[in-house]
């Protein structure tokens, strides 16, 4: 009898610790998706004054000044820089190429429209992780992903008679950032979330220094470097500040909770996008924008929960 109360008293606690964490996370989770899109509504004030490789520069290296004392204060320093060097590169290269076809296109285009179309990434992973590596696709994630893509369509369609080739360059940010994760999944559990931050940011800086030197030498307006103005300091320390802080709240909202519970909150960023996008830039999304992103967003939830089922099926068996 006393057994069986100890083991209930410490079922209820680990139950309660759980039920904090997750409730912790999923405050961080909700911190994180409102303040990410400030990073990206900084980065399209800045395009007016700064090409778009010259501001991915400053974004990634605002964040490794900024995480550079946490990861040394943790003893991290050495191993994120040693530990799987060609994977922490082509992380590093393809967050790069992912962001600078993202602010591009925020140069021509509405925060919402952008965001909207870049959210098809869930189901370009999917397709990435089944020919990469090898996971098993079945006919109803096929019907997502092709309904997800319809979505993307339909805000696409409009937005390229109106901006042109800009409208497609969320769809390759989307790509790029698919294969990122494919290959960040690759070290996932060998470091913990802020020296991954941290790893990506150098490389992805150390990447974005070589294009800035050839965008000089053949003269390529959109990766053209050129010294900042006094008055754009303030958009590029907002940047920074944006992308870290969003990053971090991110990174802990993993860390307490797994990430098929969190995904599906990541659609809030959108909402942030569109509320600033209306104070900032009074910019409304179109009703074909709307009902686009409704199908791209369920789509996108669904294959996220697909993709649960198939977590716990997987634990299950081998339980």
């Amino acid at each position: 009898m006393v057994k069986t109360s100890i083991r209930s008293a410490s079922a209820s606690v680990s139950l309660g610790d759980h039920h904090h964490q997750t409730s912790k996370a999923l405050v961080y989770m909700l911190i994180a998706m409102l303040l990410l899109p400030a990073l990206d509504a900084f980065a399209k004030l800045l395009s007016d004054y700064q090409s778009s490789g010259q501001i991915v520069f400053y974004r990634f290296l605002l964040q490794s000044l900024f995480l550079f004392p946490i990861v040394f204060y943790q003893g991290e320093l050495i191993r994120t820089l040693t530990i799987s060097p060609f994977i922490q590169f082509m992380r590093g290269t393809l967050m790069v190429l992912a962001t600078t076809f993202f602010f591009a296109a925020l140069k021509y285009m509405p925060l919402a429209e952008s965001i909207s179309i870049f959210f098809v990434e869930p189901m370009i992973l999917t397709i990435l992780s089944a020919i990469i590596l090898g996971e098993t696709i079945r006919i109803r994630r096929i019907l997502a992903i092709i309904v997800g893509f319809i979505g993307a369509l339909i805000v696409i369609k409009p937005s390229f008679a109106i901006f042109g080739w800009p409208a497609i360059f969320p769809l390759c940010a989307a790509f790029c950032f698919a294969l990122y994760v494919v290959f960040t999944r690759q070290i996932s559990g060998r470091l913990s979330p802020l020296p991954m931050q941290f790893g990506v940011g150098i490389m992805a800086l150390l990447v974005a220094t070589i294009m800035l030197y050839f965008g000089y030498q053949f003269e390529i307006d959109a990766v053209m470097p050129k010294i900042p103005q006094q008055a754009e300091l303030w958009l590029i320390f907002g940047l920074g500040f944006f992308a870290t802080i969003g990053h971090i709240f991110l990174t802990s909202a993993v860390r307490y909770a797994d990430t098929s519970l969190l995904a599906p909150f990541q659609y809030l960023e959108i909402i942030s996008a569109i509320l600033l996008g209306y104070l900032i830039f009074s910019d409304i999304p179109d009703r074909q924008t709307i009902f686009g992103l409704v199908i791209i967003i369920s789509s996108g939830i669904y294959l996220m929960h697909r993709e649960r089922l198939a977590r716990l099926a997987s634990k299950a068996e081998q339980a």
